[in-house]
């Protein structure tokens, strides 16, 4: 494998991936973010250059020295070729088979890829199989065929008005990690608060702070660019703050260029509504992620 290095080999690694969207979103996100100045360090690989099939973004090595941690220990990966891109994971110097870790795609066809290696190499997987949403904004400027025969709501894409007297909009700070840790389905443990303390030291953050001046709703972002970990308290729900977020949120990073996009359970239809209201489009792929434990 050949590591992408340099601000021009970066760039030209986002310039292809833009031509593979939205199959390869998960990747140019992350890519996208390396060319921002790489603040999580992470390392990209290819199996060719500069016509690639097979792209692997990884921590650097120094990063993953716990290796229970597959929150740090996370994988994106983009193929254009299944067949070669199982050889290429095979590589123990790719990817840590014997770490537990996470690998996330855009492309559902890697999985029978990855439970493949999974059972070659004795590990567990845990599938998880979300809708991707991309901002109508975002599928303007990076790949507008994906709007061709689609009708977006009526709303105007903007949120009903919350109240401005009650709620006060704000940043996270590193003690909220404890309460945004609570709620995220994929944490509620040590190893993932570390994470998404990580996250708030590391990339924008939104939130609304309630009467007492406590953290009422929220949305981070990850390494890769994902809109990622958002939630309301319950006793504030219904008031539309989660809309507010999503949409002060999407506003302020489109106009650093931010690609927007995110992912919501198959089962969370109230969610689902939000985004169609804030003209977020569901792709024709989906979001993946691969949770291996080695037995």
């Amino acid at each position: 494998m050949l590591h992408v290095q340099g601000g021009q080999m970066l760039q030209m690694l986002e310039k292809s991936l833009r031509k593979s969207l939205p199959e390869s979103l998960k990747v140019y996100g992350t890519v996208f973010h390396m060319n921002q100045g790489n603040p999580f360090s992470l390392q990209a690989l290819v199996d060719t250059w500069p016509d690639f099939s097979t792209v692997v973004i990884r921590p650097q090595q120094q990063e993953m020295t716990d290796d229970l941690d597959h929150y740090t220990n996370t994988y994106q990966v983009f193929s254009k070729d299944v067949r070669k891109c199982q050889e290429v994971l095979a590589f123990p110097e790719v990817i840590n088979w014997k770490q537990h870790l996470q690998i996330q795609s855009t492309q559902s066809s890697l999985n029978q890829v990855i439970q493949s290696l999974a059972a070659a190499k004795s590990l567990q997987v845990q599938h998880s199989q979300n809708i991707l949403y991309m901002t109508a904004e975002t599928v303007r400027k990076l790949a507008p065929a994906l709007l061709e025969g689609k009708s977006l709501a009526p709303t105007g894409g903007k949120p009903k008005a919350i109240n401005e007297a009650l709620f006060r909009p704000s940043t996270l700070d590193l003690p909220h990690a404890a309460l945004v840790n609570q709620f995220w389905l994929f944490g509620g443990n040590e190893r993932s608060r570390r994470f998404i303390e990580r996250c708030i030291r590391t990339f924008p953050s939104f939130c609304l702070l309630g009467p007492e001046g406590t953290l009422a709703s929220w949305a981070l972002m990850d390494q890769s660019g994902e809109m990622r970990m958002g939630a309301t308290l319950p006793k504030y729900r219904g008031q539309g703050l989660m809309s507010h977020i999503m949409y002060t949120q999407s506003q302020a990073l489109s106009k650093l260029g931010f690609p927007i996009y995110s992912h919501v359970d198959k089962k969370n239809k109230i969610i689902q509504k939000i985004k169609q209201n804030l003209h977020e489009v569901p792709m024709p792929c989906d979001w993946n992620q691969w949770h291996c434990v080695p037995l």
